[in-house]
């Protein structure tokens, strides 16, 4: 049962791990900023408070840190008990919904749906429960084991069917949930990441100190994202070792994760330490962005990954694999960006080299970013949202 509409001033909770860094969170706190904006009051409700995005908080937007005695007790759990976490937090979820009783609760990532599905039912609050879906159903599980993955995905695909309705961050992460799910094509709707701000454009001319980015250094690759399996920088390291054996080409990666070891371990092995940099963490990746020569993604499967959207914006020109799903929408089949399968180093080798020697208009790149507007998927987002509250 949900509440009916009146215009009135609408109570808007959007449910999280934390503001941990990342593409996913950063287009959710626009999300929530750009709702705060418009006069609806905002609450933040999350797992754990801290992260790198903690102290970037949109103006209007209350983060609310679940609190319980279980979530207490789990505080010190590593990273890797995060899912247990997420369950833990589920009482302490259902409180707040019957306590607070918003007019819809957003779940804003594929990790946090079930619990916060379960959660909205028990809590017998009258809440609308409408799922973010970042990612293909099946991608989400991934990481489980072969014998959790059949019945994580099973249980995922009953309790779908629970949501009031789904926004699906690219049509093909629509069309699976369709396929995959008791949700109809009525409940489903597709709408871009809310990417595009000028404040992009404005922080991609913030100084640079980087001896890499120094006039006539030699090309710069540039890479971005978590360093885990879906992202696939081991194709990427294969791609640019191809290529520096071609002609002096450097990369770095930004961002963190638990396969750093791993791709450590590869550029050695590749012989290429000393010209790739993992970077880490940063608070502005836009900078990187305006300076590199090309950003590639190397991605194994996304949901609509932002970063191709602001490299454009930055006018970096951009390469892609043609995973599911995203590359091929926000680059229109190619026209934007060169498209390869995924997982072919040879073919990425072969695109970034192409494009590299490809002069390329940045003002046709940030034309197409400009399409991704943050303010037009903010009111796409709220009509969908509080169509039934």
């Amino acid at each position: 049962m949900t509440k009916q509409s009146s215009g009135r001033r609408q109570h808007i909770a959007i449910y999280i791990y934390g503001p941990t860094g990342g593409g996913a969170t950063r287009r959710t706190l626009t999300l929530a900023g750009g709702f705060a904006k418009l006069g609806h009051r905002v609450d933040l409700v999350v797992v754990e408070a801290t992260g790198h995005l903690a102290e970037d908080l949109p103006d209007g937007v209350q983060l609310v840190a679940l609190d319980s005695p279980l979530l207490r007790l789990a505080k010190g759990m590593k990273k890797r008990m995060r899912r247990l976490r997420i369950k833990l937090s589920g009482l302490a979820l259902g409180r707040y919904l019957w306590r607070e009783r918003p007019d819809v609760l957003l779940s804003a990532a594929n990790h946090v749906h079930l619990t916060a599905l379960i959660a909205a039912r028990l809590s017998f609050a009258p809440v609308r429960v409408v799922l973010r879906v970042s990612n293909h159903l099946t991608g989400s599980h991934l990481g489980d084991s072969e014998r959790q993955r059949p019945i994580r995905l099973k249980f995922a695909r009953r309790v779908y069917g629970w949501a009031d309705a789904a926004i699906a961050v690219s049509q093909g992460i629509a069309d699976d949930l369709v396929e995959h799910t008791r949700l109809s094509r009525e409940q489903v709707c597709a709408v871009t990441n809310p990417t595009y701000t000028p404040e992009v454009e404005s922080a991609a001319t913030a100084p640079l100190d980087h001896p890499w980015v120094a006039p006539g250094a030699p090309p710069l690759l540039l890479g971005a994202g978590r360093l885990a399996p879906a992202k696939d920088f081991a194709t990427l390291l294969r791609a640019f070792a191809r290529d520096r054996a071609r002609r002096p080409v450097r990369l770095v990666i930004l961002g963190e994760g638990n396969n750093r070891r791993d791709i450590e371990q590869q550029m050695k092995e590749l012989g290429i330490e000393w010209d790739v940099e993992l970077h880490g963490f940063v608070d502005n990746p836009f900078d990187w962005m305006s300076r590199a020569s090309l950003f590639v993604l190397s991605s194994a499967w996304e949901g609509s990954p932002g970063g191709l959207v602001e490299d454009m914006a930055c006018g970096c020109p951009v390469v892609s694999t043609n995973c599911p799903s995203g590359p091929e929408e926000i680059l229109a089949g190619g026209r934007y960006g060169r498209l390869v399968p995924v997982g072919d180093d040879a073919a990425l080798a072969d695109a970034i080299i192409e494009t590299l020697d490809t002069r390329i208009d940045s003002e046709v790149l940030r034309a197409r970013a400009r399409e991704f507007d943050v303010d037009r998927a903010v009111q796409r987002y709220l009509y969908l949202l509080l169509r039934g509250a």
